[in-house]
């Protein structure tokens, strides 16, 4: 049986050569807790390879999402430096196993969160709101996984794109919000398929960063979820997100 050092290493390694590995919970059982733990070790990974953590993303956070991947529960994952992409740039696919693109909103923290923080109290701690393009590339064989396997996963993280960055004042309840590929619209939801609310989300990254004894510093990215099901692209594809009232954001894939 291996350790969660181990376990880490493999999804290390597995995103580092683009190749997939099987499901870790069909090799071995592991709990929720032990899945955050391989997942800290695995942004460490990260970290000592000169990286910085920049942000946090929730996942999970709209029925379609739980639906599409057939699991039950709100999680959460690191972002670091090389995962933010500049707006309207390309990336290379063979950088990915089997990527998937997905429109998201995305906060930008204005002063330290030190704990858990309802969604009328976290908007003062906000001074940017985004569209944004979440990639995202799980390390297990055919994109599947358990609750566990994904949370080790990192949360399927990979890359993400944001767009200008507008006033926090603005209300984001009921945007539209789509997904388009090769201007073609492929998916398409309401900021309300995010928890009902984006802010409630940003408020269930307060509660599980404190849980986990993760801080949320000035600065920060914090990505909300998906609002749809995320959509396989491919090279030679160019895929954008669009979030009414807010900026649409896109990236070239090659």
């Amino acid at each position: 049986m291996a350790s969660i050092q181990e376990i880490a290493e493999t999804l290390h390694q597995a995103a580092l050569q683009a190749k997939p590995i099987p499901q870790i919970s069909l090799v071995q059982p592991i709990s929720l807790t032990q899945a955050y733990e391989i997942q800290k070790i695995l942004i460490q990974y990260r970290l000592d390879d000169g990286e910085t953590l920049i942000g946090l993303k929730m996942g999970f956070t709209s029925e379609a999402k739980m639906q599409q991947m057939g699991v039950h529960d709100l999680i959460w994952g690191r972002l670091t430096s090389s995962m933010l992409i500049p707006n309207n740039h390309i990336t290379q696919t063979n950088r990915y196993i089997h990527p998937r693109v997905e429109p998201e909103i995305c906060f930008r923290v204005g002063k330290d969160i030190d704990g858990e923080l309802d969604e009328t109290e976290v908007i003062n701690y906000i001074d940017g709101v985004a569209a944004a393009l979440e990639i995202i590339d799980s390390r297990y064989q055919n994109f599947k996984f358990s609750l566990e396997d994904v949370v080790a996963d990192n949360c399927s993280s990979i890359g993400f794109v944001v767009g200008d960055w507008m006033p926090v004042s603005q209300s984001l309840k009921n945007l539209n919000m789509e997904l388009r590929i090769d201007h073609k619209i492929v998916a398409y939801g309401s900021s309300n398929d995010i928890m009902n609310n984006p802010w409630k989300s940003l408020s269930a990254a307060t509660r599980l960063a404190t849980q986990y004894g993760e801080p949320i510093k000035k600065g920060m990215f914090i990505m909300a979820g998906a609002a749809t099901n995320a959509e396989f692209v491919f090279a030679n594809q160019t895929a954008s997100a669009f979030v009414e009232t807010l900026e649409s954001v896109s990236l070239q894939f090659i």
